[in-house]
Parts: C-alpha cells; structure tokens; sequence
C-alpha cells in the first residue's frame, strides 16, 4: 500500500509540475503578445504622429497660396457685387424719378413735409380717390421705412422718422375721414331686414366694416360680416345706444413699427452673431420677458445651452467682428481661441489662421433692432417683439357715436353738420370705470377669420393696442376661442381697442435638417426641414423663389422670383420664419459655434454651390465650438443625392479635413479619413475630391449667384441653428 500510495504522490507532483511549466509559458507567451503589441502600437502611433506632421508641414508650405487663391475670389466677386448693387441703385433711382406718380421723393424732406401738407388740407371725401392717394402712401411708406433702416446718420434717421410717423396718421386719419362719410348717410342705406345699416369696403391694403345702430333694438346681440369674415358682439346699453361701430383692417402694420420707435433702446447683441463691428452697441438693459413667456419658450439643452449666469456674462460683453483687413480679429474669435489649446498653440506658433485671412464681407444680418424697454406691472403681459411676431396686419376695433342723420323736410333736406369728425363713444363709460366695471360694462366681443395671406403653425395669440404707452399686451383678453378647421378666432375685451394676430416668431426652430443641393450651373435648391414646416428655395442667379407642400396661406409667395432681401420680408410676413439675427439665441438653443469660422464656411458653401451639394450632420453637435462638421458631396445632376455618396469634413478656424467616421457611426472621432490630406481652406479640401467637370464649374460661378447663396446661408445660419 505504501508503494502504491508513494507512486501517486510521484505522478501528482510530475503533474504539477507539468501544469506549472506550462502556466509559465503561456504567461510567458501572453506577455510576448503583449509585448508585441505595444510596439505595434507604438509604432503605429509614431506612423500616425509622422504622417499627421508630414501633413501639417505639407498644409503650412501651401497655406499661404491656398489663402490668397481664397482671397482673391472673395475680393473679385466682392467688387463685381458693389459695382453691380451701386449700378441698382442708380437705376432705381433714375426708375423712381420717371415714375411720375404724383408722391414725392422720400429722400427730400421739404418734399416729403409739402406732400403731407398738400393732402392734409385736400377736402377730398370720396371713397375711391381717398383709398387711391392712402395706397400710395402707403407704398411711400414702405419707402421710408427702408431709407430708415438703411440710414447711418441719427439726425438723417430722425428725419425719416419723423416723416414716416406724420404720414401714418395721416392715412390712419384719411381711413376715418372715409368711415365719417359713409355713417353721414347711414339713414340712406338701411338694411330692411335689421333696420340698421351695415357695410363692408374693400380694397387691396384695408377693409372697412361699418354698423351704423338705426333701430336701437335691445335684443341685438351683435353682426357677421360674411363678407369679410369678421364680426362682433355688444352688450345690450350699446345695443340702445346712438352708436356706430367699425372693425378696419389695415393688410399692414404700422403700430407695431411705432412700438419699436416709441421704446428705442439698444441692446448687445450675443458675441455668437455674425453681425459686424458698426451693429454693436452699448446698452444692455434687456427687458424683462418672463411675464409673457409660457414655461419653456425659451429652450436651453445642458449640451449647447449655458446657464443664465455664464449666458448673460457672454451677452454683456462688447464684440466686434472682424472687418476688412487682414489681422483684425473678433473679440468673440479670441476669446474662443482660449479656451482651445490647439488653436492657443497655433497662434503661439505665429500660423496665420484662414479666418484671420480673409476679409469681412460687412454685416452678415440684418441691421442692429431696437426692443421696446417697457415698465410692467403685476398683471401687464408686454410683448417682446423680438418673441413675437405680428402676422396679417392690424384690426382696429372702434365704436362711434353716430353722426347726425338727414332728415326730409318738405322737399328739403335738412342735416346738422359738425366740425368735430368722428368722437369716440366710451365705453366703459368713465362713471363706471373701477372694481364694477365688469359687471356694469360687459366685456365686447369680436371674431375674426385669419388673414388668407398668413401660415399660423401654432394656435395664434392675440395682443391689443396699449395707445398711451404704445406698445402691445396680452392681458385683458378673454373668452378666447379658436375654431382651427375654419380659421377663425373669437375673444373678448373690456375696451375698443386695436388687437393684432401674433405668433412665437422662432416656432419653426431649431432645424431638423437642411441641404443645399446644385441645380445647375449658377442653380441650387436650399432646403430646411423645420421644427413645424419645410420649405425650400430655389436660387437661379440674383434670384430666390420660395417652394412649399404647404399651399394655404402661401399662394402669393410660391412661384415668385425675388431677391433674397424681398424673399425674407415676405416669408416672415406671412409667418415663415426661417431667419435669425443677433438675438436669436437669446429665445432658443444654439451650438455656439465660433462665428467667424461659421462665416468663412457660409463663404465658401456658396463658392462651390454649383457644383457641390451640402447637408446637415447630426455631429456638428458634438464636434465642440470651433469645429463644424457637415455632409458634402460632388453633384453635378439636377436630381436628389444618393445616400452613400456624402462625406463628412471637419472645419476649424487652422483647417479643414475629411473625416474618417460616417454619419452612421456610433461615436465621433476627429480622426482624418486615410490617405486623405489637411487643407488651410475648404474649397482646397473639397478640391481633393472633386473631378475636373466640378472644379470648372465652380470657377464659372456668377457673382451674383455666389452672393446670393452667401447672403440666405448667413441670414439663416443653418450650421448654427440646427
């Protein structure tokens, strides 16, 4: 037993023994492995280091030709735009003169004070003449308000204004005038039915309905005036009272305008605007919003959006963007440039960077607004016009006392005549104006259809007209009804008032998506898929003409050629807002990307417009402040991109790659894609891969294409907002 028990131990041990040596040499091979593939990782990581230093050094030696190639194709097509515009306005002049209208240059004051003076004093009452001479007027108007915009001297603007406000009144006053003579007849055209009269005119900038109340029945309850889908409601001591009543809508806004001068203040614009140095300001006194915001209007992202503290520090900042020569730079650019050790090293290095290369183009938005700075009271729900924004003109909402009526005498006819106009009736009257007015003076009641030429993506909301303070409020509006399958919205107020239409003016925003696609030579299509509704542009030379599956609403704008400017006053006049300004992002989220390389890629996108198509990436979220990534592809056919045809790059304020990950992949990673190269400019990038057809056709490139490319990119800055 011992023997055997002595040769098992033996066997167990050799066994072991076994088992020990060759744990040893799997150890020993496992850590071969390991060996060997930190050298092959070493060595590819110096591969890589050698072959990214051999592109940088191959990108510095021909930085400066790729500048100044891109310079030089701005400053050309820059020069050909201010020829081109300069020779406009000289024809527009030249047109204006010949025009021979009977309404004077806006741009002479002395002209501009005889016209208002002249028909001032014109006793003419008629309906059609004075509707004639309001329209234009009214077209002088909108004359003014553009030389307003435009004007850089204060004394030449407080001119304008001036002007401008003088000839509102005056039509407004020209529209009572005509509202005075037709309730001078009222006892003349009675309707048999109601024993009131009721009338409605029409004209291509206003409507005009008028009640006159003949029978003073206490059973009225109000009137719809079918043919222009508007109505009313009264209580019953108007139902017996010697009044009349009107609802006159005006096709435009004057009121909202007045708003804006009667509250001028200027605010600083946020250092992320691609507005230039001459919009800035100084005043920051931002207005309180939050009592006509709902809960969550103004949309924050803990990835894009700073907290209130960091977002107002940023807002209170002065910045200037850069303008004209080479190494002026923006405050906001620098101040980017910080926070990234890879571009602190890159000025360190004293590498001229491509954004401090090129030469601004000017302001890139419109011009700096003024908001309306207003007291607010506990209840008071102000409106922020920058917030909101007024659509299908403005419903003035009056109640008269009724003229003094003719009467037959034998064969004569006898009528008191008054030099007073029209007087308002008041109501709530002044006695019972206090705690009980509500219950003395119901409220009035008013129901409109919404304007045919409008697109309300959200339920609308109404603001009434503040006249002593001049500006709009939501409060005091009640009962308010919305019947979305006829287009009509009924409310009630304690006052006659004005009352306007308004929408969230950034419902559509962010983007979900947006391309810009080649249609020819000097032709593309920009296209936005909204938050609420898609619309895309078709550009052909200096020219845009809007496209939309939405046709309600649009049909005067669909199909049109105009130019970019035209375009967007008319698309957001019609509650299409696809376009931002420098207080954008006060309202809703952003990326914060770096506006000068932002620009630079607006550039040159329109550069290469005719040849290549662009497209939004869901990385550009992730890819940091000074980078953008989009989706680009060469597309010289008039039909959709494939989808595997798109590329990613990479654009920075140093230089541009191509990406090697796809919009498909599951992580972003800035690594380059293989064997492609750096580039000091876009244009230079996308070069690499573009066939020769591609490459002739960008250098065919109208200026006025390019421009106008550039101009909607920038107006609507799809890499920002999106």
């Amino acid at each position: 037993m011992s023997s055997k028990k002595g040769k098992l131990s033996k066997t167990q041990k050799l066994k072991q023994q076994q088992e020990e040596e060759e744990r040893k040499l799997q150890e020993e091979e496992e850590a071969r492995l390991q060996a060997e593939k930190e050298e092959q990782e070493r060595q590819e990581r110096e591969r890589k280091e050698k072959e990214l230093e051999e592109l940088e050094l191959k990108d510095r030696e021909r930085r400066d030709d790729e500048l100044n190639e891109l310079r030089h194709l701005l400053e050309e097509n820059h020069a050909a735009v201010t020829k081109w515009k300069a020779d406009a306005v000289e024809k527009a002049k030249w047109e204006r003169y010949m025009r021979c209208d009977g309404t004077p240059d806006p741009t002479v004051q002395k002209d501009i004070n005889t016209y208002i003076t002249l028909w001032k004093d014109d006793p003419e009452v008629n309906i059609t003449p004075v509707l004639q001479q309001c329209n234009l007027a009214i077209r002088l108007v909108e004359e003014l308000e553009q030389l307003l915009r435009e004007a850089a001297d204060p004394q030449e603007a407080q001119i304008y204004q001036e002007a401008l406000v003088n000839l509102q009144e005056l039509i407004h006053f020209k529209h009572q005038l005509i509202t005075e003579e037709i309730l001078k007849k009222a006892s003349a055209d009675i309707d048999t039915e109601t024993g009131n009269m009721q009338t409605v005119v029409k004209d291509d900038n206003i409507t005009l309905c008028l009640w006159a109340n003949l029978k003073k029945n206490p059973r009225f309850k109000g009137l719809n005036f079918e043919e222009a889908s508007m109505g009313f409601e009264l209580p019953k001591q108007l139902a017996v009272s010697d009044i009349a009543v009107q609802i006159l809508h005006t096709h435009y806004d004057h009121l909202s305008l007045l708003a804006r001068m009667a509250h001028q203040r200027m605010h600083t614009p946020s250092h992320r605007s691609l507005t230039g140095a001459d919009g800035i300001v100084a005043d920051i006194d931002v207005p309180e919003q939050g009592e006509t915001k709902e809960d969550g209007d103004v949309k924050e992202d803990g990835d894009v959006k700073e907290d209130d503290e960091v977002q107002q520090q940023r807002v209170d900042e002065e910045v200037h963007s850069i303008q004209g020569s080479e190494g002026r730079q923006s405050a906001a650019s620098l101040q980017s440039r910080k926070s990234s050790p890879q571009l602190t090293e890159g000025r360190a290095s004293q590498i001229q960077t491509q954004m401090e290369a090129l030469n601004a183009e000017g302001d890139l938005t419109s011009p700096s607004v003024q908001l309306p700075v207003m007291d607010q009271g506990e209840h008071v729900q102000v409106v922020d016009l920058m917030q909101y924004t007024p659509l299908g003109g403005i419903f003035y909402y009056d109640v008269f006392y009724l003229p003094p009526q003719a009467y037959q005498v034998s064969s004569w006819e006898i009528r008191q005549v008054l030099n007073t106009g029209l007087q308002v009736f008041p109501y709530p009257t002044e006695s019972n104006v206090g705690d009980d007015t509500t219950l003395s003076c119901p409220p009035i009641g008013v129901s409109v259809r919404l304007p045919d030429s409008v697109v309300f993506l959200e339920t609308p909301q109404v603001a009434r007209w503040d006249a002593a303070d001049k500006q709009w409020r939501m409060d005091g509006i009640t009962d308010v009804s919305y019947e979305e399958e006829e287009a009509r919205i009924s409310f009630k107020m304690g006052h006659f008032q004005a009352f306007v239409l308004m929408q969230k003016t950034y419902a559509n925003f962010p983007f979900q998506n947006w391309e810009l696609r080649p249609m020819g030579q000097d032709s593309a299509v920009f296209t936005v898929k909204g938050a609420l509704i898609s619309v895309s542009i078709m550009i052909q030379g200096e020219q845009c003409m809007l496209q939309s599956e939405q046709e309600k609403g649009l049909s005067h704008l669909t199909g049109k050629w105009m130019s970019v400017s035209a375009l967007q006053k008319t698309m957001v006049n019609a509650g299409i807002n696809i376009f931002v300004n420098e207080y954008t992002d006060k309202y809703i989220r952003t990326y914060n990307k770096d506006p000068l390389t932002e620009h630079a890629a607006y550039e040159q996108m329109a550069l290469f417009a005719s040849a290549c198509a662009f497209s939004w990436s869901k990385w550009n979220a992730k890819s940091g402040a000074e980078h953008l990534v989009m989706q680009v592809c060469e597309h010289l056919c008039p039909t959709t991109v494939p989808k595997d045809s798109w590329s990613l790059y990479l654009l920075g304020a140093q230089r541009s790659q191509k990406l090697q990950i796809t919009e498909k992949s599951e992580t972003f990673s800035p690594d380059h894609y293989p064997d492609s190269e750096f580039h000091s400019t876009f244009i230079h990038m996308l070069q690499d891969n573009m066939s020769p057809d591609g490459i002739a056709r960008t250098r065919k490139s109208n200026y006025l294409f390019v421009d106008t490319v550039q101009s909607l990119l920038c107006a609507t800055r799809p890499l920002m907002y999106s």
